[in-house]
């Protein structure tokens, strides 16, 4: 593990990455989101890419080795009232290439995201993860991370 996480490089993502990052997404069959890596479908994926990089409170990064892309993540600057105004950050859309994982990728990946949160001082750092993902949650708790609430989605579309 060590070794190849030596090699790992976590930087913000390009947009000559979305190809790599919509295959990680395509390839998750239990995500369910309905990601492909059709041609016709990369307009709606650049749209996306365009709008995270105008955000000032979100960032896409991927995670490399030698040149190719093995995962990716994105965070969300948070900030509310409850807490006395504090700010978290929020972690999603965790991903790393199946013929990669237990490498230490998807670890490097969540450390690195806890440090940008105690390097901007927040006062912590949050996720969400399918019910379905049992592996994951291991992982998450593993890294320290608690199961704290109960989350709802509103399908729009």
């Amino acid at each position: 593990m060590d070794a190849i996480v030596n090699t790992l490089t976590i930087r913000h993502a390009r947009r000559s990455d979305l190809p790599a990052m919509v295959a990680l997404f395509a390839d998750d069959a239990l995500g369910g989101h309905g990601d492909t890596t059709d041609p016709d479908m990369l307009e709606n994926y650049v749209a996306a890419f365009e709008r995270i990089q105008a955000s000032a409170n979100d960032t896409l990064y991927v995670a490399e080795m030698v040149g190719i892309v093995v995962g990716t993540f994105q965070t969300t600057l948070l900030t509310s009232l409850p807490g006395r105004g504090s700010s978290s950050l929020l972690v999603e859309a965790v991903q790393t290439r199946k013929d990669r994982r237990g490498q230490g990728i998807g670890e490097t990946m969540i450390r690195f995201a806890i440090d940008q949160a105690r390097h901007q001082g927040l006062a912590k750092v949050q996720l969400t993860s399918n019910a379905a993902r049992t592996d994951a949650h291991r992982f998450y708790k593993r890294l320290g991370f608690e199961a704290s609430h109960l989350g709802f989605k509103l399908r729009l579309k």
